[in-house]
């Protein structure tokens, strides 16, 4: 047994969703990516003296969608309170944040890995704002400070300590993003800093009721680099306890260069943050009522999606999982099959053609202009045995992205696409081509059925590749045993 074996990761993540919202999370400046330096910031945001906060309600609302989407309870009256500590980056020297009151308590995310369902569950979920950015890498010297990031309305998701590896915490984070997305409240953008994730690793002796020692790990810009971050603590923290060494409570960045952690600084304690009441703010009062609303127009979920899509609609869960990825993908074939009941048919064309064509010319789904209505054409003259599905894929789908506003059976028919169904005009083609292979007709009588293709082939030559396949084979077939 590999020492490894002998330990047991501890996992909790901490989830910071950047909110959608126009303006921050106590002032009326505008919360957006990008712009000019330090532009999107007033004396609000920098906390000069005489100013005064105020909440921003949306960012209510959207704390309130998420605490619904993951079962937690939503708490009534919610205080702010100041969360005191020096970076450069944070204006005011204090963040605004919520302490003993926050929104969200309980609650969990549930997801699928390697086909089985798993739960985390949530400690809880709390608003507060963001600090600004330093910038390492423009000036040799000197680090710069844009602050228009600063006072961006958070949501941070704590989860209990119940993730138990690298791939755990990937599969986790990936459903976490869906939710946000679906919900509206977030774009999920990890790039950009919108979806940022801190862990907090430890390991204990299998069977022991006491956790290790926690580091929690920070600076890590996508899903896979918190898988890796986590998976190399975990061998860290074990080799170093194997080596008789201890485990120091800090804080440590990951490198993704060199596929590493390093510490930054011990790690803090809450009283470290000298936490106390905000002062220039009033409790904020959630009513059943309001939730009631808010419950009332929240969209459909991936969880009830996936339920519809292989219960209603006998998707594969293959299928099902590809299509709930992406809401936009989602809302693509739920508008689809309003106007087709062959619900394989749509999966398959979204999953197959669709993304194919997305992917070679790198495009976003969102860029796809081609109307469920046309796709759900094409798969009209598929079943209907009029074009193959080849034809309709390499040549009527690509006809119709070119000219949006024709129909798949005009494409068909301009390009003389309509297959042959016509079983007497067939025959007749049949009778010409097997009338070549008296020999080979004798073989195929004796035994030698891998013959059929051969004869199918030479009536398709015949039909100029129009003889409808399905038909053609079960005629030539029928004329070979008579």
């Amino acid at each position: 047994m590999s020492v490894y074996d002998k330990y047991e990761p501890v996992i909790g993540l901490e989830c910071h969703i950047q909110l959608l919202t126009k303006t921050k999370m106590y002032s009326n400046d505008i919360a957006e990516y990008g712009g000019l330096p330090n532009s999107h910031v007033s004396v609000v945001t920098l906390g000069h003296p005489g100013t005064l906060p105020v909440v921003n309600e949306r960012a209510i609302e959207f704390a309130v969608k998420l605490g619904i989407a993951v079962n937690s309870d939503i708490r009534e009256e919610n205080q702010f309170a100041r969360k005191n500590y020096f970076y450069a980056d944070l204006p005011k020297g204090y963040q605004i944040t919520q302490d003993k009151t926050p929104i969200c308590t309980g609650g969990y995310v549930s997801y699928k890995l390697d086909g089985v369902e798993k739960k985390v569950n949530l400690t809880r979920i709390h608003m507060e704002e963001d600090a600004g950015k330093s910038l390492h890498d423009i000036d040799p010297f000197e680090t710069l400070i844009d602050l228009n990031r600063a006072g961006t309305p958070l949501l941070e998701i704590v989860s209990e300590p119940e993730i138990k590896s690298g791939e755990e915490a990937y599969a986790y984070m990936t459903e976490v993003r869906k939710l946000v997305r679906y919900l509206g409240i977030c774009d999920g953008n990890m790039e950009e800093g919108s979806l940022r994730c801190d862990a907090n690793i430890s390991v204990m002796k299998k069977g022991s009721k006491t956790f290790g020692k926690k580091v929690e790990v920070k600076n890590m810009n996508s899903f896979r680099n918190v898988q890796r971050a986590i998976d190399f603590e975990i061998k860290r923290q074990i080799d170093l306890l194997e080596e008789g060494g201890e485990i120091s409570g800090e804080t440590r960045s990951f490198d993704a260069v060199n596929d590493l952690t390093f510490s930054l600084r011990s790690k803090e304690n809450a009283n470290d943050y000298r936490y106390f009441p905000e002062p220039d703010l009033q409790p904020v009062y959630i009513t059943q009522e309001y939730i009631n609303k808010i419950k009332a127009v929240l969209p459909t979920l991936p969880a009830e999606l996936f339920k519809t899509y292989t219960e209603k609609y006998k998707l594969s869960e293959y299928d099902a999982l590809q299509i709930i990825e992406s809401k936009e993908v989602a809302m693509y074939f739920n508008e689809l099959v309003k106007h087709t009941s062959n619900y394989k048919g749509g999966a398959n064309w979204i999953i197959g053609p669709i993304r194919s064509y997305l992917n070679e010319r790198a495009l976003n789904f969102s860029e796809f202009t081609l109307s469920p209505e046309k796709i759900a054409e094409i798969i009209q003259l598929i079943d209907s045995g009029k074009v193959s599905n080849s034809v309709a894929s390499q040549t009527i789908f690509p006809a119709l992205i070119e000219n949006p506003s024709a129909t798949a059976e005009e494409i068909a028919k301009q390009k003389d696409l309509i297959q042959n169904s016509d079983s007497n005009e067939l025959q007749g083609l049949i009778d010409t081509a097997l009338s070549k292979f008296p020999e080979k007709i004798a073989e195929y009588k004796n035994g030698k059925v891998g013959l059929l293709g051969m004869f199918v082939g030479e009536v398709m030559k015949l039909s100029k590749g129009k003889a409808d396949p399905k038909l053609l084979n079960q005629l030539v077939k029928e004329t070979l045993e008579k």
